[in-house]
């Protein structure tokens, strides 16, 4: 085991004991392909799963496996039209299991996210029955300042590259805290806990994943 492998398993272990302090299930894998077995295992067959717009989740092959297995899946990516998409958002609530990942997460537990439209902040918050957060170890903070500034100056600007619209932030790599009418950085969620108690799952990672 190297040095970064053995720190990463203290740093988890720790991570893992706040989060079930504050009523999550939390696990943790060494792999992305441990953490889609770990997931799949999780979900029964059948059941309707959505996810939010994780880059996580669909970078490290989940999605792709959930859409080959036997569940009925609410995608909007698989819809063209603006009101298809609105109409997925909103099915998404009433699913048996949510995906996604967290823009941040501190060492003793409390998540960090942020959001354009607000509907994967919402439906991680309330809505679907169970909820699973994949979180590589790259978006563990020191504390929820460093959370905060994690989401807002690191996750946000590469992800608004993603959607290439005009932002401060696109133009320059860097947080302007910003009023344009593009931003994502319209809801910002501090989740200190999990409520009802065991209603979010989160999955670990000992790998670098999303943004």
């Amino acid at each position: 085991m190297t040095p970064k492998e053995k720190r990463n398993e203290k740093l988890a272990a720790k991570l893992i004991k706040n989060l079930e302090r504050r009523h999550y299930n939390a696990y943790f894998c060494k792999t992305k392909e441990e953490a889609i077995n770990i997931i799949t295992d999780m979900i029964p067959k059948g059941a309707t799963v959505a996810w939010g717009g994780s880059m996580t989740i669909r970078d490290m092959g989940l999605t792709a496996k959930l859409k080959a297995g036997d569940y009925e899946i609410y995608d909007r990516d698989d819809v063209n039209t603006l009101e298809d998409k609105i109409r997925m958002y909103r099915k998404a609530f009433e699913c048996d299991y949510y995906l996604s990942s967290v823009n941040a997460i501190s060492e003793d537990g409390v998540i960090v996210n942020i959001d354009g439209n607000g509907n994967r902040v919402a439906a991680i918050t309330w809505g679907p029955e169970h909820v699973i957060l994949v979180v590589g170890l790259n978006k563990v903070c020191q504390d929820v300042d460093a959370a905060m500034k994690r989401a807002r100056s690191e996750a946000a600007p590469i992800n608004m590259a993603r959607f290439d619209l005009n932002t401060p932030c696109q133009k320059d790599g860097t947080c302007h805290d910003c009023l344009s009418p593009d931003s994502i950085c319209n809801y910002i969620s501090i989740q200190r806990m999990s409520h009802p108690a065991k209603r979010h799952t989160v999955v670990l990672v000992d790998e670098s994943l999303g943004y």
